[in-house]
C-alpha cells in the first residue's frame, strides 16, 4: 500500500468559476480557491455557489478542491468563519488552508481536513513536526526552502507536504511580512497585501550616499521549478503548488498543462508514485511557461543561495527572450538571429537607461519589424516579447478535453428490460434501462448491434471515452433505433458521473491534537499573528507566552521589523559580508520609496541566519 506522501498532487490555482475549469480541464489534481470571505487573496474570493460547481466537477476526476480560509480573525469574525467553515464542509470541499491557530482550537468546527498556510512559517523541522502534531493534513512549506532542507523535514516528519513550483514569490518569509500593514493599513495576513515589495527605491549606504535610484529592490523574479520537480518529489513533496490565484484563465491552462506533462513523464518513470486524480488530457494545446506573465525565472534557493533572483528593473512581466535589436531605423528594426515569429499586436519590451520600456507591434514585413513608436529602441539591446498574440489566439482556440476511460456494456435485466450500464476502472456503475415490452423483434439482428455499437460508443460533451463496448446476444433480438441507445447512453453516463462525485465526497476528518506538544517557541511577539483570544488561548496551552498581539493591532510601527527576508541586497550588488567584510561598514542601507509615501527603511543583514532584516524608519 502506498504511503499517502507517494500520492502525488498537481494543485492550481482558481481565481473563479472559470480558472478552476480551466485547471481541471488540463490536468490539475487539486484547485485552491479563496473562500468568499478570510481569504489571503481578498481579489479572489469566490462564492459558495460557484464553489460547490467546481467540488461537484472536481469530484467526477477524483479531484480535490481547498478553500483558502487563511487570514489572520479577530475576536469578532470567529463566529462567522466558523459558520463559513461549515458551508464549505456541506457542499464537499476537501480542505481548508489555514493560518489562524483559532480554527483548530475553535470549539464546534466542522470535521473538515485542515492544511497550514505557508503563512504559518513552516520553514523548519520543529515548525513542521509541531503542526503534524495538531492534525493537519498537509504543510505548505515556506518558498525559501532548498532542497536538501525540505528531504530533512520530510525524513522527520510524515504529513503531507506542499511546495510552490510555480508564479509570483512573496519576498518576505511568507505571513512574517508587515510592510503593507506599516505604511497604508492594509495587511497582507488579512488579505489586502499593496505589494510595496514591487515599488522603486533609492537606495543609501550608512554614509548617506546614494547607490542606486528608481530600482525594484525587493521586487523578485517568479518562481519555476521546472527543472526540480523530480528531485522534490523524490526528496518528500507530495503536492505540487501553481501559485496565481489573480492570474487569468489562459494562465492557468498554460502553467497547469506544462507541469502535467512534466509530472506525468516523472510517474511513468517511477511506480512508487501514483498520480492522485484520474482522467487524461487530451489538447492541441503546446504549453510554454515563457509566453505567460512572467517577470523572468528563478528556482530560488533550491540549490541554495544564488545570483539574480530579484529584478531591479521592473516589477512587470519581461516575457520571453527573442534577441537583440538590429537594423534600427527611424520607424522600423530587426531581432538578431530570431527564429521566433513575431506577429501584429504583440507586445514587446527593452531595458533602457534602467527601466523598462514598451512597445507595441502594428505591422510585421519579413524580419523588419514596425512598432507604433520606437521609444529611443538602439541597436544591441535585448528584446523581450511580454505580450503574445498568437499563443493567446492557440490556448482559446485549443480543443482540450479531459477522458475517463470506461466500458460500455448492454444486455438484459433480470426483469427481460433492456440495459445499459457504463463502468469506469475503479468498479463505479451508471445504470439506464428501457422496458422491453416496448420494443419489437429484430427483423436484422445485426443491423440492432451495429447501431448498439455505434450509438453507445459516443460521449461527446462529457468527461468519458469509450474504450469497449459489449453487447450481449440477446438484446440483437429486439429492435432497438438509435434515439433509445442515445437516451440510454446519456442516462448511463449521467449516472456514472453522479455515482463518482458521491464516491469521492470527502470522508469525514476529526481533528486529533496533541495537547502536550510544545510550541517551538516559549515567547510570541507581534510577528508571530495573534489577533484574538482563542489562539492566544491555544499558544498558552503548548507552553508559549504571549507578549504582544500581532501587527494589525499594533499602531507605531516606527523601529520595528517590518520584513524578515532570504533576499539580500549585499548578496545581489556582490558585497555578501561573508566574503567582503569590509563592506559592513555600508550597513545599515536606507531604502526609499520617493516616487510615493517617502516611505524609509533601515537595512541590516543577520548573517548568522543568512538572511535581511528591514525596519520601519
Amino acid at each position: 500500500m502506498l504511503s499517502p506522501r507517494n500520492h502525488i498532487e498537481l494543485l492550481a490555482p482558481a481565481r473563479d468559476l472559470e480558472c478552476a475549469l480551466a485547471a481541471i480541464l488540463h490536468g490539475a489534481d487539486a484547485i485552491y480557491v479563496g473562500a468568499p470571505k478570510f481569504s489571503a487573496r481578498k481579489a479572489a474570493s469566490v462564492s459558495t455557489s460557484d464553489i460547490e460547481q467546481i467540488v461537484k466537477c472536481a469530484h467526477i476526476y477524483g479531484a480535490r478542491v481547498f478553500v483558502a480560509l487563511n487570514t489572520l480573525l479577530y475576536d469578532k469574525e470567529l463566529e462567522e468563519a466558523r459558520n463559513m467553515a461549515w458551508e464549505m464542509y456541506r457542499i464537499g470541499v476537501d480542505a481548508l488552508i489555514v493560518q489562524d491557530y483559532a480554527l483548530i482550537h475553535l470549539k464546534n468546527m466542522p470535521p473538515i481536513e485542515l492544511h497550514s498556510s505557508t503563512q504559518m512559517d513552516n520553514r523548519n523541522v520543529d515548525r513542521v513536526s509541531f503542526h503534524e502534531t495538531q492534525g493537519y493534513k498537509q504543510i505548505v512549506l515556506a518558498r525559501e526552502l532548498s532542497l536538501s532542507q525540505i528531504k530533512a523535514i520530510a525524513d522527520k516528519t510524515h504529513v503531507r507536504l506542499e511546495a510552490f513550483i510555480h508564479g509570483a514569490l512573496c519576498v518576505s518569509y511568507s505571513g512574517r511580512c508587515f510592510m503593507s500593514q506599516a505604511v497604508c493599513g492594509r495587511s497582507a495576513n488579512r488579505g489586502e497585501c499593496s505589494q510595496p515589495c514591487r515599488l522603486p527605491y533609492t537606495i543609501l549606504s550608512s554614509d548617506g550616499k546614494k547607490i542606486a535610484t528608481k530600482n525594484y529592490a525587493l521586487s523578485l523574479r517568479d518562481n519555476n521549478q521546472t527543472d526540480n520537480i523530480e528531485r522534490m518529489m523524490l526528496a518528500g513533496i507530495s503536492s505540487f503548488k501553481i501559485e496565481g490565484r489573480l492570474k487569468d484563465p489562459a494562465y492557468v491552462a498554460n502553467i497547469t498543462l506544462h507541469y502535467r506533462r512534466i509530472i506525468d513523464d516523472i510517474l511513468s518513470r517511477h511506480p512508487e508514485f501514483t498520480r492522485s486524480s484520474e482522467g487524461e488530457t487530451v489538447t492541441t494545446l503546446i504549453p510554454d511557461p515563457k509566453r505567460s506573465f512572467n517577470r523572468g525565472f528563478t528556482s530560488f534557493f533550491m540549490d541554495g543561495r544564488q545570483k539574480d533572483i530579484h529584478n531591479p528593473i521592473s516589477p512587470k512581466s519581461m516575457g520571453q527572450p527573442l534577441g537583440k535589436a538590429c537594423r534600427v531605423t527611424r520607424n522600423s528594426f530587426s531581432i538578431e538571429n530570431c527564429d521566433i515569429r513575431i506577429n501584429n499586436n504583440d507586445g514587446l519590451c527593452f531595458v533602457k537607461d534602467n527601466r523598462l520600456v514598451g512597445i507595441k507591434v502594428n505591422k510585421v514585413d519579413g524580419s523588419v519589424i514596425y512598432p507604433d513608436k520606437m521609444n529611443d529602441l538602439q541597436n544591441g539591446l535585448m528584446l523581450y516579447r511580454n505580450s503574445d498574440t498568437e499563443f493567446d489566439n492557440l490556448i482559446k482556440r485549443a480543443r482540450t478535453t479531459r477522458q475517463i476511460h470506461i466500458n460500455i456494456s448492454a444486455g438484459l435485466a433480470p426483469n427481460g428490460d433492456l440495459e445499459v450500464q457504463a463502468i469506469d476502472l475503479n468498479g463505479n456503475i451508471g445504470m439506464a434501462s428501457f422496458a422491453s415490452v416496448n420494443l419489437s423483434e429484430a427483423k436484422d439482428p445485426a443491423a440492432t448491434e451495429r447501431i448498439a455499437q455505434q450509438q453507445l460508443a459516443k460521449t461527446g460533451g462529457t468527461a468519458f471515452t469509450v474504450d469497449n463496448v459489449y453487447i450481449e446476444s440477446a438484446v440483437c433480438d429486439f429492435f432497438v433505433n438509435a434515439s433509445i441507445w442515445n437516451e440510454l447512453r446519456r442516462n448511463a453516463l449521467q449516472d456514472l458521473e453522479e455515482k463518482r462525485i458521491k464516491a469521492n465526497y470527502p470522508t469525514d476528518c476529526p481533528l486529533k491534537v496533541d495537547t502536550s506538544a510544545k510550541y517551538p517557541q516559549q515567547e510570541a511577539d507581534a510577528e508571530i499573528g495573534v489577533l484574538n483570544n482563542i489562539a492566544k488561548d491555544f499558544l498558552a496551552q503548548h507552553g508559549c507566552t504571549m507578549t504582544e498581539w500581532g501587527y494589525e493591532r499594533q499602531s507605531d510601527y516606527k523601529g520595528r521589523i517590518v520584513m524578515t527576508t532570504k533576499h539580500c541586497l549585499m548578496f545581489a550588488m556582490g558585497k555578501c559580508l561573508k566574503q567582503h567584510p569590509e563592506q559592513r561598514n555600508l550597513l545599515p542601507l536606507t531604502i526609499i520609496d520617493e516616487e510615493h509615501a517617502g516611505n524609509r527603511f533601515s537595512i541590516t543583514c543577520d548573517c548568522a541566519n543568512c538572511q535581511m532584516v528591514i525596519r520601519m524608519l
